[in-house]
């Protein structure tokens, strides 16, 4: 059996209340941190926007971004057969990938690979909130994950 390893390549605080904003910063954060550029993105539908897809688009950044919430029992819908409609927006053309077996799988990966980074860097912390008063000590206490 492979060991399962999961390596944090970028973080960074902020005070923003959504991520639509969050994935320019957030690419250049792990550039910067890692020393290279990511080579795919794995988000979910809070960084979904045109002009995110876009901006991954132009760097050649493989995207699997979620366009919108899944509730638990959903069905999950079957790719359409045929060309996209004429006019698809990038948002569009990310919705059919993720409906195709590939893309799916490779979302379906993100519970497994993200989420228990979360889990346990709030448990290291006893905490699901940070223990601090003010920005600048939020700040200075890092690392904490975006």
């Amino acid at each position: 059996m492979e060991p399962n390893f999961q390596w944090i390549v970028g973080q960074r605080v902020t005070q923003a209340v959504n991520d639509k904003q969050q994935m320019v910063p957030t690419v250049e954060a792990i550039r910067q941190q890692s020393g290279q550029k990511p080579e795919e993105v794995l988000t979910d539908s809070g960084y979904c926007s045109e002009l995110n897809l876009k901006y991954l688009e132009k760097k050649k950044i493989e995207a699997f971004v979620a366009t919108g919430r899944e509730s638990h029992g959903d069905q999950k819908q079957p790719c359409p057969r045929g060309p996209l409609p004429q006019g698809a927006t990038r948002v569009d053309r990310m919705r059919r990938k993720l409906q195709t077996k590939a893309g799916a799988a490779v979302y379906a990966t993100r519970k497994v690979i993200v989420e228990p980074v979360f889990g346990q860097s709030n448990r290291r912390a006893a905490s699901d909130s940070f223990s601090y008063v003010g920005w600048a000590r939020c700040k200075a206490s890092g690392p904490w994950f975006v």
